[in-house]
């Protein structure tokens, strides 16, 4: 499987780590990896429309976390309690 990232101004990106303590620094310990050369990650990002490779990227955002929903309860005065009823 083939993890596409984008770059700071969106484009999609393959990504590549010229060492397990820099893919480790940047990505964590627990993520998974294997060895590749840069024409095999290549030529599996490139089907995908994606011809760009960023080697050893220095930062990433944290993984998005689903926010808890939370029951509310509108007043019943409320224009929008109004709108639902």
């Amino acid at each position: 499987m083939v993890r596409l990232f984008r770059t700071p101004l969106g484009a999609r990106t393959s990504v590549g780590f010229t060492s397990p303590d820099r893919l480790v620094a940047t990505l964590g310990a627990e993520q998974p990896w294997i060895r590749l050369s840069e024409a095999a990650l290549r030529s599996m990002a490139e089907p995908l429309g994606t011809s760009l490779l960023t080697t050893d990227p220095t930062f990433t955002a944290p993984a998005v976390a689903v926010a808890p929903t939370v029951a509310t309860t509108l007043p019943e005065e409320s224009p929008v309690a109004a709108r639902i009823a």
